[in-house]
């Protein structure tokens, strides 16, 4: 089973590499952008899916899947993020993706699910695509994700990176993520800060 991986992130790029490839019959190759990823499947033997960044550069929303879909006489195309919405997952499944997978998606159900969309079925975690989106009454929370509110729960009560990833089971380098995120949502620059600026607006 060939798969290939197109993810600006490299330190998550890597670790997707590592599970998939981890003992599970999976070749896997990876790369940063979009158009080095339309180059591998013009030159490379056939690739069973394309796992693809919703928002890496080049992607401009769903048109870098678009593209990709029709590559070569036709490609199994899946998005892969850690921002988008129901909505986003929606149209993209609508499009003809492969499927949708979170980037918080446990290490053995990304595994799945890959397999799963490399086998030809549709994928899309049902948790995600039936959850009740509320609307946050705090001004603070309506800036992030809940996965993010999640990882900040976790910096408030002191926990470390790697607790926080066993608590909410996901990765170590997937909580780094969140954080830089968060860090930028709320505009501090450090845990402490994130910390103190969560308790002064009531948030936990």
């Amino acid at each position: 089973m060939r798969v290939l991986i197109a993810d600006d992130h490299e330190l998550l790029r890597d670790t997707l590499v590592m599970f998939l490839e981890n003992g599970n019959g999976m070749e896997v190759a990876a790369v940063g952008t979009l158009d080095a990823a339309h180059v591998r499947i013009k030159d490379d033997p056939h690739y069973d899916l394309i796992l693809l960044d919703y928002n890496m550069p080049g992607m401009n929303g769903l048109s870098g899947l678009s593209k990709t879909l029709v590559l070569d006489g036709g490609q199994r195309v899946a998005l892969i993020s850690g921002e988008a919405t129901r909505e986003i997952a929606e149209q993209a499944l609508e499009a003809g993706a492969a499927g949708f997978v979170p980037k918080t998606l446990p290490a053995k159900s990304m595994i799945n699910a890959v397999r799963f969309m490399a086998m030809g079925e549709q994928y899309a975690p049902l948790d995600f695509m039936t959850s009740a989106e509320e609307s946050p009454t705090n001004a603070l929370a309506a800036k992030l994700t809940a996965r993010e509110l999640d990882v900040l729960k976790g910096v408030t009560e002191g926990k470390s990176n790697k607790e926080i990833a066993r608590d909410l089971d996901i990765t170590e380098p997937t909580v780094k993520l969140h954080m830089k995120t968060l860090f930028r949502k709320v505009d501090a620059t450090n845990r402490t800060q994130a910390a103190l600026i969560a308790r002064e607006a009531g948030l936990f």
